[in-house]
């Protein structure tokens, strides 16, 4: 005899399994979503402060690689006329200013700009650029190096300058002036032609300049140290020597070949040797004395001694007693500078 399950009972067990599958189902999921959502959440967060304080670095790095690329002259910076001084002074002409070249370059940087940046450095030697704003130069003072006709036509214009830092072992050599004279004479050598005149001033004075500071300076050193030819070094000293006489004395100096400043200077030698020496004139000393009524005069002019006095009868006698007072003072005085 078969036996039947009452259907109910079947429905509801089920049933019973397929909440239970639901259950565990819904369990799973939902332990499966709080797995992924929370860890997610938390390296989202890792990941947002690594990339800032990464992104932090870099912008540090680069301000200290732009600081090093100022102090070494490989990054352009931007100066304000009136933050540079010419302690030096110009190699060239005196009348620069009122050149046709000089009116050209105005012209050309009002209308094109400065092609080239001038040479400068830092007025205090310690300096250094702000390591939060670089580029931020403002109210530093620098001292020029080359590019002075370009300073000139830039304060003219009102415009600031283009500029860049020499190189840091110039700035610290020990004849810093030197090296200042040695990089205007370079870049003039190089970029604009210099006269003979102008070129023989200038060797002169870096010659002078270097020699002050070594106890034996050769004119053969010298002329490798600065890329010339020996010969022109003494010949340079002399017309440095004498180029405040050479202007005053010849027309149309700059227009001199070397040739025609050596025989300037040959000149200027014969007429030096020809003059001749001023005599000194000679010291007159005077003493005066009231004798009652009598005026005395002793007068010394150039060792030799004079007395005077008006209406004095005086005899042999008398005269030798002043003589040997005479004697006798220039006896001690001579007594004196012995023991002295």
């Amino acid at each position: 005899m078969k036996r039947s399950i009452p259907r109910s009972l079947v429905s509801k067990a089920t049933n019973l399994d397929t909440n239970k599958e639901r259950a565990s189902g819904s369990e799973g999921r939902t332990e499966s979503s709080d797995a992924v959502s929370t860890p997610f959440k938390g390296a989202g967060s890792a990941w947002k402060s690594g990339a800032l304080a990464q992104s932090q670095a870099a912008v540090e790095r680069s301000r200290a690689e732009l600081c090093l690329d100022i102090l070494n002259g490989r990054h352009e910076i931007s100066l304000s006329p009136d933050q540079i001084s010419d302690p030096m002074g110009t190699d060239r002409r005196q009348d620069w200013m009122s050149q046709e070249a000089f009116r050209s370059l105005v012209n050309s940087i009002a209308s094109n700009g400065q092609d080239t940046p001038i040479l400068v450095w830092p007025e205090d030697p310690d300096w250094q650029p702000d390591p939060l704003d670089p580029s931020n130069i403002a109210g530093v003072p620098f001292v020029m190096l080359t590019g002075r006709r370009r300073l000139a036509a830039a304060s003219e214009l009102g415009v600031p300058l283009r500029a860049i830092l020499a190189p840091p072992d110039a700035r610290n050599a020990e004849n810093s002036k030197f090296e200042m004279l040695f990089l205007r004479f370079r870049e003039n050598e190089e970029r604009e032609n210099l006269s003979p005149f102008e070129r023989l001033v200038s060797i002169g004075e870096m010659y002078e300049t270097l020699a002050s500071g070594e106890e034996k300076l050769t004119a053969v050193a010298f002329a490798k140290k600065i890329g010339v030819h020996e010969s022109l070094v003494s010949r340079a000293r002399s017309v440095f020597a004498a180029q405040d006489q050479i202007l005053n004395t010849f027309k149309n100096v700059y227009d001199m070949s070397f040739r025609d400043l050596q025989g300037a200077l040959a000149s200027l030698e014969r007429t030096n040797k020809a003059k001749p020496k001023p005599k000194t004139k000679p010291q007159k000393l005077t003493v005066k004395r009231k004798v009652g009524n009598r005026n005395l005069s002793v007068t010394s002019v150039d060792g030799n001694l004079s007395i005077k006095v008006a209406g004095v009868p005086i005899d042999q006698e008398r005269l030798e007693k002043l003589g040997d007072l005479v004697a006798s003072y220039l006896n001690v005085e001579d007594t004196e500078k012995d023991t002295d």
